[in-house]
């Protein structure tokens, strides 16, 4: 028997006394006691009366309360708002910590990765360790998802984060790469087409067995063939999804593309839908491909670019319409159908300008784009300034008989009030010509045509220094060539422009005076860009008129330089020979040279620039006497070209030159 603990032994010890100790239990008599108390009815409370107010044991009911017993208000009424709740000022503390990349830069991916990185995104800060472990889980998934799609199948990516506290008291994140071989690619196919669309687009893959698979490479190549098909004539290919199926023992991958060319097409006839502004005959003078002529894409996009060029349409959409007409050659005619909405034909414009010398000029025009059909527009415009106003009207059609041809007639009344000459002119013009648009550009452009002009006006006598007024009647052949190879009609930051022109002249003055002569312009510029944004721009030009002397000439027909358009830093015509009163009498010879480096940020500009020009008597253009301008000038670009501000001083003034001249307009120089 084992012998009881200290504790369980005096338990025992005490309840076995308590047991001895109490007495036997007896029932409990109550009845002398409950004798003693008084009846319950004596012990009941008395009722309250006016004169004796309710006992403290039973309180008194307690008063209505008036905000209570007023009805409750509608819903409608009850405020919307949640109530403001108190924000704390404190910021929560932010958790640095560093990133440590390894196994990305080996194969090229560690920039792009550094771009996409959750962890790397704001300044490596979080607001606990939870949201750098969450980031941390997507960066591991986009470092594998990179390697990838550089052909790294195998590759897999880890990533530890130390804990706190450290010996740095800042957590460490550190992903960590294993590439893996690269797989390449195997066998190439394309699959379910015949054998020329199969040629086709396997030639526009360009695909290499043995080359790394990259992911943007195959999908710029799959592109590549639904872009190329459509220029050959399958303009119903349809490209299929791309299997590659990767073998692990030589790490290759065998690449299949399932491709629907469709049937061959050729250019059919034109349908037209919607509101249609142009009917089929036009729209087949705009197109620059014949009925049967293998079907193209681009010449889809040539068409639709032209029709948007015309100003005429607010929406356009052209779309192939299988005919089931198959020739002999398997070929099958397709319709275009031109979806057509109409755009507005009225259009008002406004422009303002100064020069010095040249003064304020104001110009507005009203356009009807199409009040002859097709193409056939109207310009009413008119030009109010301090020294020269006209008013004009010009008929254009657009696209006359040819793709981008243009015949116009035009007829203006003109006052000019110049130091050089005052003139008051009647004249009708008429030409065809091929010109550049805002929207297309054009490389090679030209223009011949016919002037008849009435103007009568003062010119310089130097046999007695007299200014008398004459009238001239002037027949004139005007012609233009011009190559333009920059990126931009109004703001050109690369490449060169030629133009040339040649207008034969002859003019019968009021005194019975006859001549012939002729005027000749050359003119060339370039823009080289040093940098994103900035750009050196030059322009030279030389003019001559030979065939007449200078002072039997038109004052109006003479070459002048100086001004906004010429050479910065004179007023307008204000350089070259002049009279004895100071008043310029222009020559039959021009020399023109301008450089601008022009410096963008954002859209606004900065552009010196130097000038220098030369107009003599003679025929023969010369560097013999130039004078030179300098300046700064200020841009703000908008949507349809920049506005120009140029402030400019000539060098080594003469008396009687301003100080200062200043060129508003829109537009670069050149």
């Amino acid at each position: 028997m084992k012998p009881l603990s200290f504790v369980a032994l005096l338990l025992a010890t005490a309840a076995s006394t308590l047991s001895h100790a109490q007495p036997a239990q007896t029932p409990l008599d109550d009845s002398a006691f409950e004798a003693a108390l008084p009846p319950l009815e004596d012990t009941a409370a008395p009722a309250a009366t006016e004169e004796s107010p309710p006992t403290a044991t039973e309180p008194a009911a307690p008063a209505p309360e008036p905000e209570l017993e007023q009805p409750l208000p509608p819903l409608s009424a009850a405020p919307v708002d949640p109530p403001a709740i108190a924000v704390a000022d404190e910021k929560p503390k932010e958790l640095p910590y560093d990133v440590r990349i390894e196994g990305l830069k080996e194969v090229g991916l560690e920039d792009e990765f550094r771009d996409l990185s959750a962890l790397l995104s704001d300044g490596r800060k979080a607001e606990n360790a939870a949201q750098v472990g969450a980031r941390a889980e997507e960066d591991v998934l986009l470092a594998e998802r990179l390697l990838r799609s550089r052909g790294y199948y195998d590759g897999v990516a880890t990533i530890s984060v130390d804990t706190l506290p450290n010996s740095r008291n800042r957590l460490t994140a550190t992903l960590t790469a294993t590439p893996g071989t690269r797989y390449m690619f195997g066998r190439i196919a394309v699959t379910g087409a015949a054998e020329e669309p199969t040629k086709l687009a396997v030639d526009a893959l360009d695909l290499k067995s043995g080359a790394p698979i990259v992911a943007a490479e195959v999908e710029a190549a799959e592109a590549n063939v639904s872009l190329r098909l459509p220029e050959n004539g399958y303009r119903f290919v349809k490209v299929g999804q791309r299997d590659i199926l990767l073998d692990e023992r030589d790490h290759s991958g065998d690449y299949t593309l399932p491709l629907e060319s469709g049937p061959k097409a050729r250019f059919g006839g034109i349908r037209t839908a919607g509101d249609p502004v142009f009917d089929a005959g036009h729209i087949a003078v705009i197109q620059r491909f014949d009925r049967g002529d293998l079907y193209d894409s681009r010449q889809v996009d040539d068409l639709r670019q032209a029709l948007i060029a015309t100003s005429l349409l607010s929406t356009v959409a052209i779309e192939p319409v299988r005919t089931g007409t198959v020739a002999a050659d398997g070929t099958e005619t397709v319709d275009l159908l031109v979806r057509q909405s109409k755009g507005p034909r009225r259009q008002l414009a406004a422009s303002a300008g100064y020069g010095t010398g040249e003064g304020v000029k104001l110009t507005g025009s009203w356009t009807h784009r199409n009040l002859f059909p097709p193409e056939g527009a109207l310009t009413v415009e008119g030009v109010a300034g301090t020294q020269q106003q006209s008013l004009s009207t010009a008929f254009r059609r657009s696209n006359a008989g040819q793709r981008d041809r243009v015949f116009a007639l035009g007829a203006s009344v003109a006052r000019q009030d110049f130091e050089a000459y005052n003139a008051q002119t009647v004249s009708l013009t008429g030409s065809l010509s091929r010109a550049s648009t805002p929207i297309f550009q054009k490389k090679w452009t030209w223009s011949i045509g016919g002037e008849l002009t009435a103007s009568r006006e003062t010119r310089f006598n130097p046999a007695d220094g007299e200014r008398p007024r004459s009238t001239y009647f002037i027949v004139a052949a005007p012609g233009q060539l011009g190559y333009d190879g920059s990126d931009s009609l109004l703001d050109p930051t690369r490449g060169f422009r030629v133009t040339g022109r040649l207008s034969p002249e002859a003019q019968k003055r009021n005194n019975g005076g006859y001549d012939a002569y002729a005027r000749m312009l050359l003119e060339g510029s370039a823009y080289y860009p040093v940098m994103e944004s900035l750009v050196l721009a030059g322009r030279a030009r030389v003019g001559s008129i030979v065939g007449a002397t200078r002072d039997t000439i038109a004052p109006s027909r003479r070459y002048y330089a100086g001004g906004g358009g010429s050479v910065r830093g004179f007023g307008f015509q204000q350089l070259g020979p002049k009279d004895a009163n100071g008043d310029p009498v222009g020559g039959r010879s021009l020399t023109e040279f301008a450089l601008e480096a022009r410096y963008r940020f954002g859209d606004y500009g900065i552009v010196p620039f130097f000038d220098a020009g030369r107009v003599g008597q003679g025929s023969t253009p010369s560097l013999s006497g130039m004078r030179y301008g300098a300046g700064i000038g200020g841009r703000y670009y908008t949507n349809f070209g920049p506005m120009r501000v140029d402030i400019a001083t000539p060098i080594n003034r003469r008396k009687g030159e301003s100080k200062i001249a200043l060129y508003i307009s829109i537009g670069q120089a050149f």
